[in-house]
């Protein structure tokens, strides 16, 4: 048997529910006498409406360009831990993507290791490719290999040799 609920009372449990009061399924289960499945099934679907129509609150990173970055790890690279961490909160940044960020830039002058890596990989699909080419003209033999096995068995059948 299927119960419905008026929309004010879903959503106002739903409310409960989410943060910031957190109210526990069990304990709104209760006091209102509807299912604790119900309720978790609707906290889920909120909670995914939620999470697809509100962006995620990002630590900006994804939306610094290279020079903002680079920026960012020159204006903190003498700032101790306390006062990089005290940075971060005011930016919205974490420390971590800052490290990297360092990190990167440290490496970004590497000994040319992203032109070896494009020039590399560019001779590795070539070599895929042929492989692949080789294995399909192989394919392509054995087949055809199998297919004359089986004619000549087939002839020495209809000519009625003793071992086929």
């Amino acid at each position: 048997m299927s119960t419905s609920y008026s929309p004010e009372l879903k959503a106002n449990l739903i409310a409960k529910m989410l943060p910031p009061q957190s109210v526990p399924v069990r304990d709104l289960a209760r006091e209102t006498q509807i299912p604790k499945d119900t309720l978790y099934s609707w906290r889920s679907r909120a909670l995914k409406a939620r999470q697809g129509t509100q962006e995620r609150p990002s630590s900006g990173s994804g939306e610094r360009s290279s020079g903002e970055k680079f920026a960012i790890v020159l204006e903190t690279a003498t700032l101790d831990d306390t006062q990089l961490s005290a940075y971060c909160r005011r930016q919205g940044l974490y420390v971590h993507e800052i490290m990297a960020w360092r990190s990167a830039c440290e490496q970004a002058n590497a000994a040319g290791s992203a032109p070896v890596d494009r020039t590399k990989a560019r001779a590795d699909q070539q070599r895929l490719k042929a492989l692949e080419q080789e294995l399909l003209r192989k394919e392509k033999a054995l087949a055809e290999a199998a297919a004359l096995l089986v004619l000549q068995k087939k002839v020495r059948h209809w000519l009625g040799d003793a071992d086929a």
